[in-house]
């Protein structure tokens, strides 16, 4: 049997039902759920699994693993029709959550209940991945790149929407109408105008 590596992820005693629950109704098969003597959960998909056991004392930080597929596009969709089937939207803020997904983005983000970031990327997403502020774009045109790598890469939509305010000030009369079209849209959505 090959080796492998699971990741352990959090959860509190008091919502691991809740975790697993929301990892079942995203297609997961719940393998494993203890309260006592304590807590440790897991789930599988896929030839995959992740685990939960109870954070531990005093430590604050949030856990991430990533999740390679070899088709992200199928994965989000299949995931965003669970959600909204299971809490009646797709939420874009909160815990739980799940980041968009564009034509040709090569990953996404869920956060669980407990607050774990799971990521999952296409098993073939480029290494020479451009991180945004490409020196091919100027302008508002390069302030949405970086508002793109912030939000889509870095989970940061706080930063993501700083970033945009202060580019539309700065190069919001010299923009092209589509590059302001799509300002105001990234602005709606990060705000949380938009549903």
């Amino acid at each position: 049997m090959p080796e492998s590596a699971v990741p352990l992820l959090w959860s509190r005693k008091s919502e691991l039902s809740e975790v697993l629950g929301f990892y079942r109704g995203l297609g997961f098969e719940v393998t494993y759920e203890q309260t006592r003597p304590y807590v440790y959960g897991a789930v599988a998909r896929s030839g995959y699994e992740l685990h939960f056991t109870a954070r531990p004392d005093g430590v604050d930080a949030e856990l991430s693993c990533l999740i390679l597929v070899d088709d992200v596009g199928a994965y989000h969709g299949e995931f965003t029709a669970a959600l909204r089937a299971r809490l009646g939207k797709v939420p874009a803020k909160g815990m739980p959550r799940i980041t968009r997904f564009k034509p040709g983005q090569t990953r996404f983000t869920m956060v669980d209940p407990a607050g774990n970031h799971v990521l999952v990327i296409q098993r073939d997403e480029p290494r020479e991945l451009e991180y945004g502020g490409s020196a091919a774009l100027e302008g508002l045109a390069r302030v949405l790149d970086n508002v793109r790598i912030l939000r889509d890469f870095k989970n940061d939509d706080a930063a993501a929407l700083r970033v945009l305010e202060v580019g539309l000030r700065r190069y919001g009369q010299t923009a092209t109408p589509e590059d302001l079209e799509r300002a105001r849209r990234e602005r709606a959505e990060l705000s949380g105008e938009l549903p």
